[in-house]
């Protein structure tokens, strides 16, 4: 049983490309939940990072930035996300597989992690929450009443993640996808804080040759099941 005085959360953690954030924006928008997209706020602090040439291995700096992160999450008359940094739309930027890269190197320092974990929390509202990340589960909501640990091959991660570069009008090969994402599949879990790793009581979930709308009918059974809504 959830505490009823708390807004449910439901955690959707694991590697990039793995498909939470397309997952946990149909579930958000199937249940009418919030949706709290936290690795963007990690790319954010990187691109914020970089355009002040910040020495991305400075914590103490990088820290300042993302507790005051003037940011903004949104969409286009087209439907397409819109992401804002100090007013200018970064969407591209951070989007980028660089970003991701550097975004993998902001998040290892603790300073950076605890300035946005008050931020993360906060978005915990009712009716409920859909949290994307890779600690959501482990740090962020421990108490969270379903815990969902998403994972993919490597071939369809990268591959997934080159239809989402081409829409968004970048290009990007698939075997240079495959080395990155392995890469920072690496330094995800095996940095000291927080690393990527499933919580005890998560349900690991392999996601490959599963299309998202499976996956959120699945999901959303789940939670009907623990009484989540």
């Amino acid at each position: 049983m959830h505490d009823a005085t708390l807004a449910p959360v439901i955690c959707l953690d694991g590697p990039s490309g793995a498909g939470k954030g397309t997952v946990g924006r149909m579930l958000a928008q199937r249940l009418g939940w919030h949706f709290l997209d936290s690795g963007a706020l990690y790319r954010l602090v990187a691109v914020a990072g970089g355009k002040r040439r910040l020495d991305l291995d400075r914590p103490d700096a990088l820290a300042g930035l993302a507790h005051g992160l003037d940011c903004a999450f949104g969409w286009d008359a087209r439907g397409r996300e819109r992401i804002l940094l100090d007013g200018r739309d970064v969407t591209a930027e951070v989007r980028a597989e660089t970003t991701g890269a550097a975004a993998s190197r902001v998040a290892r320092h603790p300073e950076v992690r605890a300035a946005l974990l008050a931020r993360q929390r906060a978005e915990r509202r009712f009716p409920g929450l859909v949290a994307d990340g890779r600690d959501m589960g482990t740090v962020v909501f421990p108490d969270a009443p379903l815990k969902i640990f998403l994972t993919a091959s490597a071939d369809e991660r990268a591959r997934r993640r080159h239809k989402q570069l081409m829409e968004h009008g970048i290009s990007a090969s698939i075997p240079d996808l495959i080395q990155e994402i392995e890469a920072r599949d690496r330094q995800d879990r095996e940095r000291a804080v927080s690393p990527l790793v499933a919580d005890a009581d998560a349900l690991t979930v392999d996601s490959t040759g599963q299309a998202p709308s499976e996956l959120c009918a699945f999901i959303v059974e789940l939670a009907g099941r623990r009484g989540l809504f």
